[in-house]
């Protein structure tokens, strides 16, 4: 029965040691283990997979994913980074540029903005195609120039009361229509994620004139198309007390851990600690440090149950950009299919 014990273990928990991580590698394939059936069957993932949203607001996304294998995982996780297509500026057409800033660093800089604009409702731009259509290229334009302030106190020396424009944000940055993008569009507001991004400052005299062209393109040829500021995942955390921990030794196995992991109840008079939430563990190791409590605790993780968390540079909210990304990865499997179908045909 022991043995079955630490064959479980083996199959579903990454140990966390004190000079090292065992059980690394996933080893419940067909054949492995005596006595287990581990060949794929689609009623036993149906059954045991499952999805839970733990927090979603305007731009993050916390669920997690059960049942599945690493491979799986972490192709959500770089179709996120990657393959999700979003619009952001291409091309910058530079009519009149006096700042400071060169214009290689200008377009530089507004090509990394985030652009509110639905990637759905536009085609990829073909490749040979010189000027943008209605349908594949949005435009916009950032025209500004910096003046002096009239009214200002004349033993002033603040920027922001000398000068009119001095600072170029993203909110100056205007949609210019193509086409019948305006009869399309009519209620779109289609606009740069913040307002707030400094681009340039300007100095009286100087001024900025140029017209940006947006396209519909993916994070693997650009960083600027990646349509999430982060995605990443994580091993739930499983902590076990292999035996009681009371008085002062509770109190330090509390101060081992992230806030909220170990809480101490006062059971018969005495401090007895407990594991509340091991979701919310770092895994700092710290306990390690104890010689009194380093085998009192096993640090663990949940091989299946990956913990995922995205945050969406705010072109679409997170939710929709893990469909779009389940539908890039649907996509692969049904072109990976076509393919051997019609190498069994030949």
């Amino acid at each position: 029965m022991a043995a079955r014990g630490s064959v479980e273990e083996m199959r579903s928990r990454v140990i966390l040691g004190e000079f090292g991580v065992r059980n690394v590698h996933t080893t419940d394939f067909p054949g492995n283990y005596p006595g287990y059936d581990d060949a794929w069957d689609q009623a036993k993932f149906e059954k045991n997979f499952r999805v839970d949203v733990i927090h979603m607001d305007e731009n993050t996304l916390e669920f997690d994913m059960v049942g599945i294998d690493a491979a799986i995982a972490n192709a959500f996780r770089r179709i996120l980074l990657a393959e999700v297509p979003t619009m952001a500026v291409e091309k910058v057409f530079v009519y009149n540029n006096t700042s400071i800033v060169q214009d290689e660093i200008l377009a530089h800089r507004l090509g990394l903005i985030p652009i509110r604009a639905d990637p759905r409702l536009f085609e990829y731009k073909n490749q040979g195609d010189e000027e943008g259509t209605e349908i594949d290229t949005l435009q916009f334009q950032l025209k500004i120039k910096c003046s002096r302030n009239p009214h200002s106190a004349k033993e002033s020396s603040d920027p922001n009361e000398l000068y009119i424009n001095h600072k170029v944000y993203s909110k100056h940055i205007t949609w210019v229509p193509l086409g019948n993008q305006a009869d399309v569009f009519p209620d779109a507001n289609l606009r740069p994620v913040h307002d707030d991004i400094l681009i340039a400052q300007l100095r009286p005299g100087q001024e900025i004139d140029v017209l940006m062209h947006c396209v519909k393109g993916i994070g693997k040829d650009h960083a600027k198309f990646s349509p999430v500021a982060t995605a990443s995942y994580r091993l739930l955390p499983d902590i076990t007390l292999l035996q009681p921990i009371e008085g002062e030794a509770a109190e330090t196995l509390k101060k081992c851990f992230s806030p909220g992991v170990i809480e101490i109840q006062n059971i018969k008079g005495k401090k007895v600690a407990r594991v509340a939430n091991a979701r919310m563990d770092t895994f700092s190791r710290e306990i390690f440090r104890h010689d009194d409590l380093k085998n009192l605790v096993r640090l663990a993780r949940v091989r299946d149950h990956y913990i995922f968390s995205v945050e969406s540079t705010g072109v679409l909210p997170p939710d929709v950009l893990v469909s779009e990304a389940i539908k890039v990865l649907m996509g692969k499997c049904r072109r990976f299919l076509d393919e051997l179908d019609s190498n069994h045909m030949e």
